[in-house]
């Protein structure tokens, strides 16, 4: 298992002046572009829409059922959209998750990457000013940002704690 860069990490879930990524993105760790990705996504209704009401198709089935056909699969289309989607995200996560350990050791990647209320939810406001940073700085500067929404969200953490070990 190789440690990715620390940079490398971080562009696969963040951009600078984005506050959260949707799609995250395997380039910088030897995968496939996250915009190459979108475009394919973004391609598939189009190409789904060039294939049923193109002349020869849409003369064998009539304006009905290509309408019923195109409905139903852009109903299919959705659900390959949220499973690409889906599986690229979890192999991000699994790829960089043993190196996020190395580097924070403390810090639950997960927790980092919710949209729900976590100690870490402002991280893309602390890391907006320290993308251009060297990898040392970054690190250096990282764990003092998290050091400091761990101190400013101590109740949370001391909640979850409690709820953790009522189980």
């Amino acid at each position: 298992m190789s440690t990715y860069p620390l940079k490398a990490i971080l562009a696969t879930f963040t951009k600078p002046n984005a506050r959260k990524r949707t799609l995250f993105n395997l380039a910088p760790i030897g995968g496939i572009s996250s915009s190459l990705v979108t475009l394919f996504l973004f391609s598939l209704p189009l190409i789904e829409f060039a294939v049923i009401f193109n002349p020869v198709v849409f003369n064998m089935l009539g304006i009905a059922q290509s309408i019923v056909f195109f409905i139903v699969f852009l109903s299919i289309v959705m659900i390959i959209i949220f499973l690409v989607i889906w599986v690229i995200n979890k192999k991000v996560l699994t790829k960089i998750a043993a190196s996020w350990d190395a580097y924070f050791p403390n810090v639950d990647l997960k927790m980092v990457l919710s949209s729900g209320i976590t100690p870490y939810k402002d991280f893309y406001k602390f890391y907006a000013p320290l993308h251009s940073l060297e990898e040392e700085e970054l690190h250096k500067a990282l764990i003092k940002a998290f050091v400091q929404m761990q101190e400013e969200n101590k109740d949370l953490i001391e909640a979850m704690q409690k709820d953790r070990s009522r189980v």
